[in-house]
């Protein structure tokens, strides 16, 4: 195995090995994190909703998923909208806008709206909800930028607001407000009778284990082939040229 003419692919056979074998415990890891997810989900959703007229507790980003329930009035001058946001196959966006109440506010995903007609913030208004009202949904955390790739959106040099963003990142959106809000943002549960826009989202969530263990046990598999198969192979081979 490690005579001289053997002794690179003796290196790559035990550095495919070592490969094989960290891809399946990485896929081990991804099922822990699939597991914990799908717990936490169960319990937010099993919880009461949280009522922030009456809380907002500072563990409130450790609750993602929980229900929510909030009334107050929106604020239309200082919402934002999400880009790259699709209604079936039409290309719009998502509505960010503050809803104040006891003094903080609280950014709502009031829903898709079709990019067409709607260039800048002035065409938003049209869409507008004023008065009081009571939004029922769930906790959901924002982001600073993609999981895969991609950038922070960049602020304005000049010091102005962002009003169209890629990432919902709630920090820095937070940071061109007036007033204090809360570091989480609530998406609405849906009507499956509204098709007049902005229509609420709500993701899919499939509450499985995923493909994680068998793609481990694969490459457990593929290590212990090349691990034992190997010696095997040189035997063969060692017999055919004597």
């Amino acid at each position: 195995m490690f005579q001289r003419k053997w002794f690179f692919a003796t290196l790559l056979v035990f550095a495919g090995t070592a490969l094989c074998i960290r891809l399946g415990i990485w896929q081990l890891d991804r099922l822990e994190q699939r597991r914990a997810f799908n717990a936490q989900f169960e319990f937010a959703r099993a919880q009461p909703a949280l009522d922030l007229n009456q809380e907002q507790p500072g563990d409130i980003i450790e609750m993602e998923w929980r229900p929510v329930k909030v009334t107050g009035e929106y604020d239309f001058v200082n919402q934002v909208a999400m880009r790259n946001q699709y209604y079936g196959d039409q290309y719009g966006y998502h509505l960010l806008t503050p809803l104040r109440f006891s003094g903080t506010a609280v950014l709502v995903d009031r829903g898709w709206i079709p990019a067409e007609g709607n260039p800048v913030p002035a065409d938003w208004r049209k869409y507008d909800e004023p008065g009081m009202v009571t939004v029922a949904g769930q906790v959901r955390l924002g982001h600073a930028k993609p999981r895969f790739g991609g950038i922070a959106d960049p602020l304005p040099e000049n010091g102005a607001a962002l009003e169209v963003w890629n990432n919902a990142d709630l920090r820095r959106i937070a940071s061109q407000m007036p007033y204090p809000v809360l570091p989480v943002y609530i998406q609405p549960e849906p009507d499956a009778d509204d098709t007049e826009p902005p229509i609420p989202f709500q993701p899919e969530v499939e509450l499985t284990e995923g493909p994680h263990f068998g793609y481990a046990l694969q490459w457990f598999t593929f290590a212990t082939i090349l691990f034992v198969g190997y010696p095997f192979f040189l035997r063969k081979q060692e017999a055919g040229s004597k």
